[in-house]
């Protein structure tokens, strides 16, 4: 099986990501529930794992790290904790379900979202976030690069615009944590929200946000957190503040074997080398008769994803006869992106995205790319 779905989870993670959780199942308590030390083991390994996402990603402080089961419960945590009714705030065409549907309910509750357009090839114009700008607005979310045609947003000029109007920066990077540089001091971000099983190569059920200093959230969930056991309200300081109940340690655990392969293999190695299967499938397909690939590859910063169709035939009929013909593994259909499938005019047919991590060959990648010549072949 040739497996180029991760943009949807890595499915080959490091050896040492399956044995640290294996290790953590058999060997840790329960984090911040007691001094034994098997308590301390999993209080250990979590917070050394927080150091670590802390210096990845430019948090200032690691105790600032607080950790969730996806970047879908992070941004819920993110917008309504940070939101108020009467509230403006800024995003794009480009987002992800995880985006649009907590700032859709926001906006139910009284405030308002605009949205930048993204055109026929799926790019935003910088200009419409001072064209969007109200005196009401408080703050932007985005994504990083979207999970549709692997287009990257600059975070660092979209951040300026936030400090120059003092908006909160909220960004979305499940698809560039651990593939590409994010430093949120650099990046002027306030709040990112990433996910463990993609770019970190760590388990599912992994994830978190980062919290600048001096940015203040509201807890979305309530309840046990090992300290403060008699106060009625929720303990003010970060983490704790917003990581109620039971922390997935042992997921925890697999996730800090992933950074610390990631640390030792360098970002932007990882980068490079999905970069250049990416780009070598996209040049051997992008001249095929029939194909439409989307997302702008004239720039140098993008993710490993390429998002086709071939003719009018329906995305899903493509990625089932690559599947059971050749073994190769896709996702087709909406992608929780349905603002940028409509920019893009594939609202009916969806598009067959391929993705690729460290542990893709180039002989899976021309393997995948003579199969789309194929199909394409057949179908005109």
């Amino acid at each position: 099986m040739i497996y180029l779905d991760n943009a949807a989870t890595t499915l080959r993670k490091p050896p040492q990501v399956a044995e640290a959780v294996t290790a953590a199942l058999s060997g840790f308590g329960n984090s911040g529930r007691g001094t034994h030390a098997e308590a301390l083991d999993a209080a250990r390994a979590i917070y050394g794992t927080r150091q670590m996402l802390a210096r990845l990603f430019g948090c200032g402080r690691a105790d600032h790290v607080c950790f969730t089961a996806n970047s879908t419960e992070a941004l819920n945590i993110a917008v309504s904790g940070l939101l108020n009714s009467g509230d403006h705030v800024l995003s794009t065409d480009l987002e992800h379900n995880s985006v649009l549907r907590p700032l859709y309910r926001f906006a139910a509750q009284g405030g308002s979202v605009d949205f930048l357009p993204a055109d026929a090839r799926g790019r935003i114009a910088y200009g419409d976030f001072e064209r969007l700008l109200r005196p009401g607005t408080r703050a932007v979310v985005c994504t990083h690069a979207s999970n549709l045609t692997g287009d990257v947003l600059n975070i660092a000029r979209i951040g300026a615009f936030c400090r120059a109007h003092g908006l909160l920066f909220v960004v979305d990077a499940s698809q560039t944590a651990g593939t590409l540089s994010i430093d949120m001091e650099r990046d002027g971000i306030d709040v990112l929200c990433f996910t463990g099983h993609k770019g970190l190569m760590g388990p599912q059920g992994t994830g978190g946000l980062c919290v600048r200093e001096g940015v203040e959230i509201r807890p979305w969930n309530v309840g046990g957190t090992g300290v403060q056991s008699y106060s009625q309200t929720q303990p003010e300081a970060y983490p704790t503040r917003l990581e109620a109940g039971t922390l997935n340690g042992h997921g925890i655990a697999g996730l800090r074997a992933a950074l610390e392969f990631l640390e030792a293999t360098g970002v932007e190695t990882v980068h490079a080398r999905e970069m250049s299967m990416a780009r070598r499938f996209r040049a051997a397909v992008a001249a095929v008769a029939g194909v439409t690939v989307y997302g702008d590859f004239s720039g140098a910063e993008r993710v490993p994803i390429v998002s086709l169709n071939i003719g009018d035939a329906e995305s899903g009929a493509v990625s089932d006869a690559l599947e059971e013909r050749y073994g190769i593994a896709t996702r087709p259909g909406a992608h929780c992106a349905p603002r940028l499938h409509r920019a893009l005019g594939t609202e009916e047919s969806g598009a067959v995205r391929f993705s690729w991590s460290w542990y893709n060959t180039e002989e899976e990648t021309d393997a995948a790319a003579a199969a789309v010549r194929t199909l394409a072949e057949e179908l005109r």
